[in-house]
Formats: structure tokens, sequence, C-alpha cells
């Protein structure tokens, strides 16, 4: 048993995630201690378990810092003395004026992605630890409660395709460290960790140790709670929305009656953002507004996040308002449109404006006007086959908090199926 100064058992840390039977994994290293740890027990890990794995490491040259070449390198000596395999991947092109962090983190992930699918790994493992996210947690309770409170999650699909995994959430960067220092494994420091002008350090240096206790506990019980409430949303979805045409969507009366109004406040949020194509769910207030208007019965016609709202006898219908489409261009493959369509291949001449066959309108059990408006809103691609469904809060990012209710939408608006979370139970449930 690898133990850890304070108990922790760094030996069992990847046994959630499903590893072994992958022909192969990423390792994102930087070379900083979180990620060097992270390589040496993943290799540890995998030379004892699953020796039919191929593990490798890829550091990701954001090429802001003069040192970062040498950093890159000095990370490939260390895999070529272990035998790991080492590939560096650099982030090229023009970088913003503002905005860098935010900027860097998403072509990391890009680039990472990237070399998962080249590899067929369809996981990358990275070495956020609990430091790591007690930070996040704190830096979100400074801007109000929410979702957000359950700070950085266990997995994220990216891109729908590529999972990030992270084995060290509860681990603290100082048993890795002491870890890496028994083996006699140095790191390499990034000034900007230390850097003032960034959030993150300066959260860093004031946090206390009961701190960290205080967000780790915050963090446990919204993860719970968040988790439980997209599971029961998901529930509601699957019994009382429908989609009646490409577009539109219709809640069924019930959808209003369910006994838990969070939940169901919850669920609007998620639709309203699918319909709409907005990559965050809509404001927590004005939802519930919504919400009261939709629960007295009346007729209602309203906005909110794109989304167009309109109660009716027969339900309540959501499709994406006229206002604001994007205009006429061509679309490469991997583009996502309005937030709500992927192409799948490239696409020229993709307006939106398509009429709804009269006969198929006919056909629906919809108002014909809601099912034209909705056409209205669609690519020519999506009418086509080039372009299909995403789901728009979680196109992007899909934090396995959410991937119940996430699977839910996409089952009802015909997004494409998506990879499994990549930890045991799935793998278990699935078969």
């Amino acid at each position: 048993m690898l133990t850890a100064p304070d108990g922790i058992d760094l030996s069992g840390l990847f046994s959630s995630f499903d590893i072994q039977s992958r022909g192969s994994v990423i390792a994102a290293v930087s070379g900083g201690s979180d990620s060097t740890a992270l390589l040496a027990l993943l290799n540890d890990n995998l030379g004892r378990l699953s020796a039919g794995t191929r593990l490798v490491a890829v550091t990701v040259d954001h090429g802001l810092r003069a040192e970062s070449r040498d950093e890159a390198a000095a990370v490939a000596r260390f895999c070529a003395s272990q035998g790991i395999a080492h590939r560096t991947v650099v982030w090229t092109g023009e970088k913003p004026a503002t905005g860098i962090a935010a900027a860097a983190r998403e072509a990391r992930h890009a680039l990472l992605a990237e070399v998962a699918r080249i590899e067929r790994a369809g996981l990358v493992l990275t070495g956020h630890t609990a430091d790591d996210l007690a930070e996040t947690v704190l830096m979100r309770t400074a801007r109000g409660k929410g979702r957000g409170l359950a700070g950085i999650a266990p997995a994220t699909l990216f891109d729908g395709t590529v999972w990030f995994g992270r084995p060290l959430l509860d681990v603290r960067r100082q048993a890795l460290r002491a870890f890496l220092e028994r083996r006699g494994i140095g790191w390499i420091e990034d000034p900007s960790n230390f850097s003032d002008r960034y959030e993150r350090p300066r959260v860093r240096k004031a946090i206390s140790e009961a701190g960290i206790t205080q967000a780790l506990r915050i963090a446990s019980e919204a993860a719970t709670e968040r988790t439980a409430r997209g599971e029961d949303a998901a529930r509601l979805i699957a019994s009382h929305a429908e989609r009646k045409a490409p577009g539109l969507l219709r809640l069924g009366r019930d959808f209003l009656r369910d006994d838990s109004r969070p939940t169901a406040a919850y669920a609007l949020r998620i639709l309203l953002a699918v319909a709409g194509g907005t990559e965050h769910l809509p404001d927590l207030d004005r939802t519930a507004e919504l919400f009261a208007r939709l629960a007295s019965g009346d007729p209602v016609r309203a906005v909110l996040s794109r989304a167009l709202v309109d109660r009716r006898k027969d339900g309540i219908f959501l499709l994406r308002e006229r206002r604001g489409l994007p205009a006429c261009e061509s679309q490469d493959e991997g583009t996502i449109w309005d937030g709500r369509y992927r192409f799948v291949r490239r696409h020229a001449g993709i307006a939106p404006g398509a009429d709804a066959p009269v006969d198929r309108v006919r056909e629906l059990d919809a108002p014909a006007s809601l099912v034209r408006q909705a056409a209205a809103g669609l690519p020519q691609a999506a009418l086509q086959g080039d372009a299909v469904p995403v789901l728009a809060p979680w196109a992007r990012y899909l934090p396995s908090f959410d991937d119940t209710p996430a699977r839910a939408v996409a089952r009802l608006i015909g997004a494409p199926e998506m990879p499994e979370p990549p930890f045991h139970r799935h793998i278990e449930r699935k078969a």
C-alpha cells in the first residue's frame, strides 16, 4: 500500500476510473508537482494492473513564457527515463489581449482532446487536487451561491467526445509533493502560480487550513445535491417533455404539477437553455418568475435565454426566438451553430428560415404557426442531415454532475449518443 503522510492510500486513487479496459490513456503533464505525481502514480498503477494499457504523457506548450519550451523538454526527458511515451503540443496563433487564462484553458483542452482522439484513448487524466477544488469553491462563493459550489467535477466530457478525469481531487498537494520527494522526483514551479495578477494565486495565498476544510465540505454537499437534483429533473423531462418537431419542444401540463417545484424549475432552466442555444442556464430569479406565470394556468408568451415560451391549452411550447439568429455563412465540420447544432461535415449556405413543408405541418400534433417558426430557426444543414442537435449548456463542457439530465435531454432532442462517463459504476450499469 502506497500511503501519503496524511494516511491517504495513493494506490487506490484510480479505483473508481475504468482505465484497465482501455487500450490507451492520456496523462496531461505540465511538469508541475501535481501532474508529475499523477504521471508517476498512474504509471505504477498500470504497471501493476494493466500492462496492456498504453500510457501517453502530453505536455501543452502555451507559448506564453520563454521557459515553456525548455519545461516541455524536461518533461519529455523524464518520460524517456521512465519508458513513457510523450508528446508536446503547441498552442499556436495569436493570443487574446484579455481573458488569457480562459483562452489558454480552452486551447489546452482542445489540444489534449485532439491527441486523445489520435491515440483512440477517450480519456485524459489531469492532476487537479483537493487544493484546486477548495480554491475553486472559494472563488465561486465570492460570486454567489448556486450549482457552481460543487466545484470541479470528477470528470468532464469535452466537446461531446473525450472525457477528462480528475482522480486526485481527494488528495492534498502536500501529500503528492511528499510522495515525489520520497521518490527523488523533482518538479517545475510555474511563476504564474504565484502572481497576484490572477485570481487563483491570490485565493491560494489567503486561504487557511480551516478554509480549505470548509470549502471541501461545501463542495461535497453541493455536488451531492446537484447530482440528485439532476437525476430528479431527468425523470421529469423523460415523463413530461417531448419533441413535437425539429426545434420545437412541448411540456405537458403535469410538468408544472410536480411535487417538487425546485426540480421542475431546474428542469425548465435546462430546457430553456437547450431551446435557446445558450451556454449558461437562465437566471434563477427570472426563471422562478416565469415558472409562477406558467403555473397560474393563464396563457403566456415570453422570451427567456433566447427561448420563446408559449403556453397554450395543450401544453407549454419552447422554441428558439426569431431574433439574433447567426448570419448566413459557410461552416466547417465540428463547428457549433447558434449553440444548438454541430456540423458533421462542411456546409455552405446555412441560412436559417427554411419553411416547414405544408403536408408535414398537418401531420404534427402541434400548432402549425409554432412548427413553422421552429423550422425558420433551423439551419438548412440540419434539414439535410449535415448538422446534428447539441445540448447548448453542455456542448463544450459536460461535468459528470450533470450527466443524467444531459442524457435525458439528448434523447429528447435527438442529439448523438455520448460516451459513458469513465467510472466503473457506469460500465457495470451498462452491462
